[in-house]
């Protein structure tokens, strides 16, 4: 018979391990360990401890944060992985030093870290950043993503349908005591610990609906109208995303073109951009201060962003940062020449195999003619309409409004193409101004249209996209697990010093020199 060598998994190993060897040059861990050891000052934390008399010892805030940084480059979000990992995974052992802290130790870390400390490592990390020759500071990209927050939508609504839902809960708790006393006279007792339990947690939900309704006034938007609060997080927001409706935060970041350096992050409870630009470029100043790039960093720098940027509250937030600007409006694409022959994109349900062919219903403001010259419009039957009001407003963009006599449109054969309404008795059109002078609106859209302009806002996809990428694929950033728009504004910025740490490790110059 063959022979094999003998095992036994009983046995004991000493095996010699240095922790320093864990962090060789070149990683990630690597230049956490020695930024946070190094160049970060973490002096800040020692304001939240008091035990320089009495108390047990706590853990060095270096040795939390190279834990938390490094558990949310590897998509461990939770504390207690972040507690597994501190005992079963080496790398995490060597930068904890062998130490074990325990998940609310490292829980309580990040949630009470505030909002001054965050801010005061990430524009170290950006001051390093800016060392090593890693911000350009000529070109800057600003977008945003919608993350899930710790909260269901379901527990979201206006006053009205929470006092509603809290009305069914109670009737759902009266049906529930009855069924439990018809059980208990039957003498059943099968099934009365399972129902005595649902009628606790719906007499909870009942009473967290009613508390929170006493704490919380009605939501406003901006346009003064009620919005749904969440009684879970009422700091988070209902918001459409390409993979439908979530109750989260859309995550904002102002990313440096040249080496995709965040230089400022910020988290809002809306899902709507039309107010973001003016906190961000704020921020992104006082970093780019913080980090030595002199006391107007932003001036006359370019600053692309999408469409849903597009608002006169951002576009005045950029005129007085005197950023230059390049945010599309959503015609944007419709006026380029280069997709005046694209064919609409066919979805996969389309059952027609026929090539897309637009069908209008109706006539609308293309199909109206108007006279530079004597400034009148005529609609597709050839009769004049006349302005009803020179300074009518849609949207909060300013037009002219013309409406057709009701003579015009009774009898016209084209009444059925063009209005819309059967019982409408005259058809309005309203004209935007297309070069309105000091229209900040129309003078972005102008600049948007220049072939720089194009050139510029094309960038854009390039510089902030990959970003995004690398925190939600690569990350694993699917959702915050924190509350509140602070504590979910930590989170995120501690996502966004991973990845500036990753920029200074690939691409600077002292790192690179230390790991060639």
């Amino acid at each position: 018979m063959p022979r094999f060598k003998p095992y036994d998994y009983k046995q004991l190993l000493m095996v010699p391990v240095s922790l320093e060897a864990q962090l060789a040059p070149g990683t990630l861990e690597y230049a956490i360990h020695h930024l946070i050891e190094e160049r970060v000052d973490t002096s800040g934390f020692e304001a939240q401890y008091h035990n320089e008399a009495t108390g047990r010892t706590a853990y060095d805030p270096k040795v939390l944060l190279k834990v938390v940084l490094l558990g949310y480059s590897r998509g461990l979000m939770s504390s207690r992985k972040l507690e597994a990992a501190c005992a079963e995974n080496i790398i995490f052992m060597a930068l904890a030093c062998g130490q074990k802290p325990d998940h609310s130790t490292l829980a309580a870390f990040v949630s009470e870290m505030g909002e001054e400390r965050i801010a005061s490592l990430f524009t170290q990390v950006l001051l390093v950043c800016e060392e090593e020759g890693l911000l350009g500071g000529t070109h800057f990209s600003l977008d945003g993503t919608k993350v899930s927050s710790n909260a269901s939508k379901e527990w979201s609504g206006t006053q009205a349908e929470l006092r509603k839902k809290q009305e069914n809960l109670e009737r759902k708790v009266k049906a529930a005591v009855r069924e439990h006393r018809e059980s208990d006279r039957r003498g059943g007792d099968r099934d009365q610990e399972r129902q005595q339990r649902r009628i606790e947690r719906l007499k909870r939900n009942a009473e967290r609906i009613e508390t929170f309704l006493k704490e919380n006034g009605p939501k406003a938007g901006r346009c003064g109208q009620e919005l749904r609060n969440n009684v879970t997080d009422p700091d988070s927001a209902k918001m459409a995303t390409a993979h439908g409706v979530i109750q989260g935060y859309n995550a904002n970041a102002l990313v440096d073109a040249q080496r995709q350096v965040i230089v400022h992050a910020e988290v809002f409870g809306a899902g709507e951009d039309g107010r973001n630009a003016g906190p961000m470029l704020a921020g992104a100043e006082r970093n780019l201060q913080a980090a030595g790039c002199g006391p107007t960093p932003l001036k006359d720098k370019v600053v692309s962003a999408d469409t849903g940027y597009f608002s006169v509250e951002n576009l005045e937030a950029c005129r007085d940062a005197q950023v230059d600007a390049y945010i599309p409006d959503p015609q944007f694409r419709k006026r380029d020449p280069r997709f005046a022959n694209a064919r609409r994109y066919r979805r996969p349900t389309d059952k027609h195999k026929e090539r897309y062919q637009s069908r209008k219903r109706w006539f609308d403001v293309h199909d109206f003619h108007f006279d530079d010259r004597t400034k009148r419009l005529t609609c597709p039957a050839g009769h004049a309409l006349y302005v009803s009001t020179r300074n009518f407003e849609v949207h909060g963009y300013q037009a002219i409004a013309y409406r057709a006599p009701k003579t015009a449109c009774r009898h016209c054969a084209l009444r059925l193409k063009c209005l819309r309404n059967p019982k409408s008795e005259f058809r309005q059109v309203h004209i935007f101004y297309g070069k309105r002078p000091g229209s900040i609106t129309d003078a972005m859209r102008a600049k948007i249209d220049t072939p720089l302009g194009r050139k510029l806002y094309g960038q854009r996809l390039a510089n902030v996209e990959p970003v995004f990428a690398n925190l939600r694929a690569q990350k694993r950033l699917d959702r915050f697990t924190l509350r509140g728009r602070i504590k979910v504004g930590i989170q995120w910025m501690l996502y966004c010093l991973v990845h500036n740490i990753e920029k200074v490790l690939n691409f600077g110059r002292s790192y690179a020199m230390a790991t060639a």
